[in-house]
């Protein structure tokens, strides 16, 4: 039997109980108009430290390592067995809605909770991470907690400055973490079985699908450059449109291909964010234009076919328009696959409370892009109104 409707949050003590933390977290801004915590502020060590209690409550050993991630263990069985981890991250974007993130660190210690009042104990250890820097907003790196777990921080991230100029290595002092640990943080692969996110999913496909969750197949990979067009300015009134070299109307052209590109290939996302034309005037002929590009895939093969067919695209469009095209790679990071097995048994577990088990990827980058480097990774997607996530209005509970 499949819901119409999932029950509302509400009507389930676990549920309310879920809902009235996440708003108690929320609490810990540094705008008291509005929800912002970023990374290693006196907000974040607020939410920690909350985070932290809440844990000890639920039965945990309590940490904080040397990357400011708010480690909660719960024993196994018999102890030495290998841990699954669960989690997310607790800081925010600026203005943030109070979901992203946090709803999967909060379901973590529930579940968690739930065990110890019943007084079980599993053949496995958990551990319930509360990571903070999943945005990258304060500083010009991110995902440095989940990183560190899986021995991906690169020495550099810790010269990393704010705007502000202050290091990530110095803040990380000053917060109580530890610099020179974050080697140390590094786990045997051997000794962890997987990683489970729960998070909303930032987007409107179980909206449209009417369903409260959905199981995800793989985190998208990455693309995003910087494309330049050079051509001539001219005077706006005196240079006959054939003889043009217009850097702007060139880029519009080649935003088009993008969108078309995008439009035509299954799994691919495409999106211009920013364009500019510097030193340009309303009577001047553009002389060079810089959009961004960012190019997003379950698939890197699809990826990476596309980004080759962009390029062959725009050095068509410049050669017949006369101008000079260039792209540089600021970013690119590699998909994620979720393991078949987490897949697998969370879709069993969907099917089991009546409702259709929907499978559907990330184009959001989470924390598990990086632990897919220790480990097997899986993800479920809370259903969130209107697909809208980084913003006061995002709302995932009131149907839940």
């Amino acid at each position: 039997m499949q819901h119409d409707r999932p029950p509302a949050v509400s009507e389930t003590p676990l549920g309310a109980a879920v809902m009235a933390r996440l708003a108690d977290l929320a609490r810990f801004s540094a705008d008291p108009d509005g929800l912002t915590r970023l990374y290693l502020t006196p907000a974040h060590a607020g939410a920690a430290r909350q985070v932290a209690a809440w844990m000890e409550e639920a039965g945990m050993e309590v940490r904080l390592d040397a990357a400011a991630t708010v480690v909660g263990r719960y024993e196994a069985a018999t102890p030495g067995a290998p841990t699954l981890l669960i989690g997310s991250h607790i800081d925010t974007v600026r203005d943030a809605g109070r979901y992203d993130g946090n709803l999967g660190v909060v379901v973590g210690i529930a579940a968690v909770q739930a065990l110890h009042e019943a007084g079980e104990r599993l053949p496995f250890a958990i551990e319930v991470l509360a990571f903070g820097d999943e945005e990258g907003v304060r500083f010009p790196v991110t995902l440095t907690g989940s990183r560190a777990l899986a021995g991906l921080v690169r020495p550099d991230f810790l010269d990393a400055r704010d705007g502000d100029g202050i290091t990530l290595a110095q803040a990380l002092r000053d917060f109580g973490g530890d610099p020179d640990g974050l080697p140390g943080l590094a786990r045997d692969p051997a000794s962890v079985l997987g990683y489970l996110e729960v998070h909303i999913e930032q987007g409107p496909v179980l909206e449209a699908e009417n369903l409260p969750v959905g199981v995800v197949t793989a985190i998208s990979g990455a693309s995003r450059l910087v494309v330049t067009v050079e051509g001539r300015a001219g005077h706006a009134g005196t240079v006959p449109m054939a003889l043009r070299r217009d850097a702007l109307a060139a880029a519009a052209e080649m935003v088009l291909a993008i969108e078309a590109e995008a439009t035509a290939t299954p799994d691919l996302v495409a999106t211009v964010g920013r364009i500019e034309v510097p030193r340009g005037a309303v009577n001047v002929i553009p002389a060079l234009t810089r959009f961004s590009l960012d190019l997003r895939s379950p698939s890197d093969a699809v990826r990476h076919a596309a980004l080759a067919r962009l390029h062959a695209a725009f050095a068509r469009i410049a050669e017949r328009r006369g101008v000079a095209v260039g792209a540089a790679s600021s970013y690119d990071e590699p998909a994620a696959s979720c393991a078949l097995a987490f897949r697998d048994a969370l879709a069993e577990g969907i099917a089991r409370l009546g409702l259709r088990p929907l499978s559907l990827p990330s184009g959001a980058g989470h924390d598990g892009l990086a632990l897919a480097g220790l480990c097997p990774i899986g993800m479920v997607f809370v259903r969130c109104a209107g697909g809208l996530s980084h913003s006061p209005a995002e709302s995932a509970g009131e149907w839940l």
